[in-house]
């Protein structure tokens, strides 16, 4: 008797997996369908991180990795979908310097940069939700639109 009530329960137990699991990969997703149609195409060698960024790894770092609260300067150019830059610090002499894990930035950028390492330089492709979601960035970022960056990673400061 007890051993068919196991088998009973370990069957609902992985039907229920079986049925939770595309679920599961459905949340981790971040883009919106025809967006993650258009990057997939475009960017087919991306990587995904759990969080739903995708990367491609232009130039590897050989440095540390920064942590939350440490003081970071960056290169990099922002990007629309449809390749409008609209923003960027290209310049060595005047870099962009903020306090990773400290909401200075968009999420994507406070995930995306503890994966870096110094020296290194990434196109980045964030999901609305990742960077401005709904409220957008009048005039330059519509709402609900998915960033590409490119970010080259120049020092780490405690």
């Amino acid at each position: 008797m007890s051993c068919c009530l196991f088998f009973r329960r370990s069957f609902f137990l992985l039907i229920a997996c079986l049925c939770v699991t595309p679920w599961l990969h459905a949340q981790r997703e971040k883009f919106p369908p025809e967006i993650l149609e258009f990057v997939e195409k475009s960017w087919p060698e991306a990587k995904k991180t759990n969080t739903g960024l995708r990367y491609i790894i232009e130039r590897p770092g050989t440095g540390a990795r920064p942590i939350a609260g440490e003081t970071v300067s960056v290169l990099y150019s922002g990007r629309l979908l449809s390749g409008e830059v609209f923003d960027e610090a290209t310049d060595k002499d005047k870099p962009f310097t903020f306090r990773v894990g400290r909401e200075q930035v968009i999420k994507g950028w406070d995930q995306i940069l503890p994966l870096m390492q110094l020296g290194e330089k990434r196109l980045v492709i964030i999901p609305p939700e990742l960077a401005y979601g709904t409220r957008g960035q009048a005039p330059k970022i519509s709402r609900n639109a998915a960033l590409v960056f490119t970010i080259e990673l120049l020092e780490i400061k405690p």
